[in-house]
């Protein structure tokens, strides 16, 4: 099996998992049991239970509507946002790409998991201000590669053809130049995936991502660690979660470059 397929087969998993949570872990990932806290993995649990009882597999299972949605949201935001004006800054060129792109050599200063930090301790924790930590962590990298995309087309003898034709140049950006640009940006959303996925988990551990108690998979890693010599099966399924989530879309953009011949 291809890497490409093994990736769209892993992608259709976790599709499921996202789409329909209640189709595969049908216990509610939120219900207290006291009684069987701390249980090891087993039939009834196959993940085993947490410290208030609750099915650690639902926890996780459900967990991946909100750990991928929100990573997922974030990109598309920084690929729209980010994305757009770099394609605008690299087919426009002048005080607009100057100012743009000192901006995001500002935002890019910072190292990743410093500005995700920064932003979340300033907004506090919740899957908005999660969400707008990452898009503005990813604005820089699509700015740059809308931004050089945009300029290799802008060179090339079809967009002189269309300007000599008399078309407008928003009428060339986004007819002629923006199609051509749209899969470096897929492409490029699929490869940053990973990235932003472990800083979603990072953020999550250290306690500034999505509140409790919902099954946030870095939440989930968070509580595992002050169990971690009595029931190690809290942290090892979310960790196995995040690790098959960052191959699945490498996978995909490996595979995705090679069909685009990049």
């Amino acid at each position: 099996m291809t890497a490409w397929r093994l990736g769209l087969l892993l992608a259709a998993c976790f599709a499921v998992l996202l789409l329909a949570p209640g189709l595969v872990a049908p216990q509610s990932p939120l219900a207290l049991n006291p009684a069987m806290a701390l249980q090891p993995p087993s039939t009834a649990h196959w993940f085993g239970t947490d410290d208030v009882g609750r099915d650690v597999f639902s926890r996780v299972v459900h967990g991946t509507r909100i750990t991928l949605g929100l990573v997922t949201l974030s990109l598309l935001l920084s690929v729209l946002v980010g994305g757009g004006l770099g394609v605008v800054a690299g087919f426009a060129g002048g005080w607009f790409d100057l100012v743009v792109g000192r901006l995001a050599d500002m935002v890019q200063t910072f190292p990743p998991i410093i500005a995700g930090v920064m932003i979340t301790g300033i907004l506090g924790p919740g899957a908005a201000n999660l969400v707008l930590a990452l898009a503005v962590i990813h604005l820089p990298n699509f700015f740059r590669i809308g931004r050089s995309a945009a300029l290799a087309e802008a060179q090339l003898t079809y967009v002189e053809a269309a300007r000599a034709a008399g078309f407008a140049e928003p009428s060339v950006l986004l007819r002629q130049v923006l199609p051509n640009v749209l899969p470096v940006l897929v492409l490029n959303f699929v490869i940053l995936f990973p990235l932003a996925l472990q800083i979603e988990a990072a953020l999550g551990f250290l306690g500034l991502g999505v509140v409790p108690p919902a099954p946030d998979w870095g939440a989930i890693l968070e509580q595992g660690k002050n169990f971690i010599l009595v029931a190690w099966w809290l942290s090892l399924w979310p960790g196995v979660f995040v690790l098959l989530s960052a191959l699945t879309m490498s996978l995909l953009g490996r595979g995705l470059a090679e069909k685009l011949g990049r």
